[in-house]
């Protein structure tokens, strides 16, 4: 088959539909190894749609290749605590040996190895991905063995399984993971209660997103069941955000290979109460090892008639498809997520309208966390009373902690709203800590002093993520992995975000060369404010925290690197004329610089 033969089979199975490009690009990929411009343009004249949107998506997202890549493709998870485990020296050591220059494709095209950001393996790292195929644990002595397979050029399908292997780690269950409801348990209560009870029963359980805002799933469910359709094509919609792309977080991960039934339950429970037809799970790139899994998990809902048409023999009608995203942090703020699902780049949308209203195709959709969705199970199970005598008042039920960083047990942790974080440190075995990054690097930095704090929406509210750090983790570092972390995912829509996030990631890199001034320090503590309140979305809003967080809690760390108190420019001007200066044989007082500098400042 040719490789126009092979595209045109993938575009006519997605039956030339331009909503479902991110669908299209990647199993061509998967096929072709990149999307040449032929490719892009032939895809463009299938589905109808300018070739500039194509590319404009091909280009978009991180896992696209619209130039050739190698045979093997090694992104090198680079997290904070990845780095903690030593991923960089192993990186630094897989280049040696295969002669390559990192971010660069071999001569022969063989292989390229690179960074990417988290791929949400923080509790069994260094992790990469191969072809877009998670190996966790990496060592020393498997980067040998893996470079001899790239060598010999043996399949990624033939390569050790267990280096693929991917654990649960679950270390404490509290009722969502310690369950005993069997598939369609929850589903037919629900069916039995009907659209209102079952919604009067979430808002009873007072059920708050578990994303990471906090926002009432209750009201979310009712706002969108009370909004009308629009047009030939109106429908409501239910969307699952699996897009599990901050820093640290890996409990959906979790939830997604152990209890997806829960998960996909949860979606029709909420298709049956806002009156939706549809469900869309957005699954983040990273985990595309699940993909197939998660396919296999709906097939066997569908044959037991707990998806499908006549749902349990009734009138009910409710299916789900699984999207993959392609690497786009960005894509975790709702709006985004849903530009994503309809083919284009994941820029956040302007609102309002909200997406309850205007979501997926314009029309109302409710978006929720995978979390959320597999509590409203418990909650349609055992009703909302015993559900809200768990946790806290303002914050009722449980969550889910991803714990990482320098602890003895790092995995999925689930308690009551309410555990402080010291208790968590003692369960995770967790010694001379200094501080906690909770909810990722867009939340919070909690230093020791602060460790009575509890995990709560009225005092700590967290999207999942629990970094450790002990006292011989350099603060000034962490902050500086974040800082070019949201440097690299920032969409570019506004300016705000896009120049300020590059700002602050240079002038850190900018204090870490010993370049620094109490003037830089100012000028962060500006950019914190300026982004706060101008930027477009989340990500510019909270792109800065944990630089500010860090500055007021670990200073130290940042003033030891200041070796000036005057302003210092972040290179040597005369040092980068040198190559200047040797194409036109100069080496004189006058060619330098620093020497026209010091004549004038005499003058």
């Amino acid at each position: 088959m040719s490789d126009t033969d092979k595209i045109d089979a993938v575009i006519d199975r997605h039956r030339r539909d331009g909503t479902r490009l991110m669908q299209i690009l990647r199993e061509i990929q998967e096929q072709l190894g990149w999307l040449s411009p032929a490719t892009l343009t032939r895809v463009a004249d299938l589905v109808g749609w300018p070739r500039a949107m194509v590319s404009g998506t091909a280009s978009f997202y991180s896992f696209f290749h619209t130039r050739p890549r190698g045979k093997y493709c090694v992104l090198w998870s680079d997290n904070i605590t990845d780095r903690m485990l030593g991923n960089a020296d192993l990186m630094d050591a897989m280049c040696k040996k295969l002669w390559l220059e990192p971010g660069r494709v071999s001569e022969d095209g063989l292989v390229s190895v690179n960074t990417t950001s988290c791929t949400g393996m923080g509790d069994q790292g260094p992790a990469l991905l191969v072809n877009y195929r998670t190996i966790t644990r990496m060592t020393p002595s498997r980067v040998g063995e893996m470079v001899g397979l790239i060598r010999n050029q043996t399949p990624v399908t033939e390569w050790p399984a267990e280096w693929f292997a991917v654990d649960d780690n679950i270390r404490r269950k509290d009722i969502l993971l310690a369950h005993d409801l069997v598939p369609g348990q929850a589903l037919s209560a629900a069916l039995k209660r009907g659209p209102e009870k079952m919604l009067a029963e979430i808002k009873a359980a007072r059920l708050r997103g578990r994303g990471g805002a906090g926002f009432s799933t209750g009201l979310k469910w009712e706002a969108c069941r009370d909004a009308e359709g629009h047009g030939d094509g109106a429908a409501h919609y239910v969307v699952c955000n699996a897009d599990e792309g901050e820093p640290g977080t890996f409990k959906d991960r979790v939830l997604l290979t152990s209890y997806a039934d829960l998960v996909f339950e949860g979606m029709s429970i909420a298709g049956m109460v806002v009156g939706a037809k549809k469900g869309l799970l957005y699954l983040r790139g990273e985990y595309r090892y699940l993909l197939e899994p998660l396919e296999s998990a709906l097939a066997a809902r569908r044959e037991a008639r707990l998806l499908g048409k006549n749902i349990l023999d009734g009138d009910f009608e409710f299916d789900i498809e699984i999207h993959l995203g392609a690497g786009a942090y960005i894509c975790g703020e709702e709006s985004a997520l849903i530009e994503s699902l309809e083919g284009k780049p994941g820029r956040p949308r302007i609102r309002p309208p909200f997406p309850v209203t205007n979501g997926y195709l314009g029309q109302p959709t409710t978006v929720n966390n995978v979390e959320t969705l597999a509590a409203s199970c418990l909650i349609a199970a055992y009703g909302s009373e015993w559900y809200a005598q768990h946790g806290t008042d303002k914050s009722t039920g449980t969550k889910l902690l991803s714990v990482s960083g320098d602890c003895e047990r790092p995995g999925i942790y689930e308690y009551p709203y309410g555990v402080t974080v010291r208790q968590v440190l003692e369960d995770c075995g967790a010694t001379d800590s200094q501080a906690v990054q909770n909810s990722g690097p867009s939340g919070v930095c909690v230093a020791e002093s602060e460790f009575g704090r509890r995990i709560a929406f009225e005092d700590l509210p967290t999207a999942g993520a629990f970094m450790v750090f002990d006292e011989t983790r350099d603060m000034f570092e962490v902050a500086r992995n974040f800082a070019h972390f949201f440097a690299h995912e920032s969409c570019g829509f506004c300016t705000p975000c896009r120049v300020g996030t590059t700002l602050v990631r240079n002038m850190m890199d900018k204090i870490a060369r010993q370049h620094g001034s109490p003037y830089d320090i100012d000028e962060l503590f500006k950019l914190h404010r300026l982004m706060q309140g101008a930027s477009h979305c989340g990500l510019g809003n909270s792109a800065c925290n944990p630089v500010f967080d860090t500055l007021n809690k670990f200073r130290p760390a940042y003033e030891r690197r200041l070796q000036s108190l005057d302003y210092e420019p972040a290179f040597d001007l005369d040092a980068a004329l040198s190559q200047a200066r040797q194409m036109t044989g100069r080496d004189d007082a006058a060619a330098h610089f620093a020497a026209n500098s010091q004549d004038e400042a005499k003058a």
